[in-house]
């Protein structure tokens, strides 16, 4: 996979990424597309990132005032489900691997995964994972004992929970983010 977008992708992408930062204001109030859009284009490390996130279902946004890109999908994005929390948990599962780890594949597309923080930050502009999950930033500490974090939002209200690190469920995905 190449890392450089072609003048019609790149124009493709700024068009929905414009589309949806008009669309959801309230996401990012008082900033202004222009910024952003000569932000992207003088990065175009950036501009790949954007376009990964994209491809794989997280409709990536503006959120808050901090020029911060997060997965905007109504639930965690569809191309990034079905995997373990890291690669050291993809390594140790003996059967029924998952095709990828939510570490590794967040490296891969030059993005964070989320913190706790920043997942409850986004749910302040939504309603996100109502059916659901997403792996978050898990502390060594929890890892070292074989655990991970992720969190959803049933019943109005935003969980944290804990599983195996190499657990993996069709409705488990990630969700990043990216600082332009």
């Amino acid at each position: 996979m190449t890392n450089k977008l072609s003048a019609k992708e790149k124009d493709d992408l700024l068009e929905i990424l414009q589309e949806r930062f008009l669309n959801h204001m309230d996401r990012h109030p008082g900033m202004n597309w222009e910024d952003i859009q000569t932000r992207i284009e003088a990065q175009l490390d950036v501009l790949w990132s954007l376009s990964e996130m994209e491809r794989t279902g997280g409709e990536p946004d503006m959120v808050g005032d901090e020029y911060v890109y997060m997965d905007c999908s109504a639930e965690s994005p569809s191309g990034r489900r079905s995997i373990c929390y890291d690669r050291e948990a993809l390594n140790a599962r003996k059967k029924n691997k998952p095709e990828n780890d939510a570490m590794t594949l967040a490296e891969e597309m030059g993005i964070e995964i989320l913190s706790e923080e920043d997942y409850r930050t986004l749910q302040k502009f939504g309603e996100f994972d109502l059916k659901t999950s997403s792996w978050v930033e898990t502390s060594e500490r929890i890892r070292e004992l074989g655990g991970a974090l992720y969190c959803d939002r049933r019943y109005n209200q935003i969980f944290l929970y804990h599983n195996g690190a190499d657990s993996y469920y069709a409705s488990r995905g990630f969700r990043g983010k990216l600082k332009i």
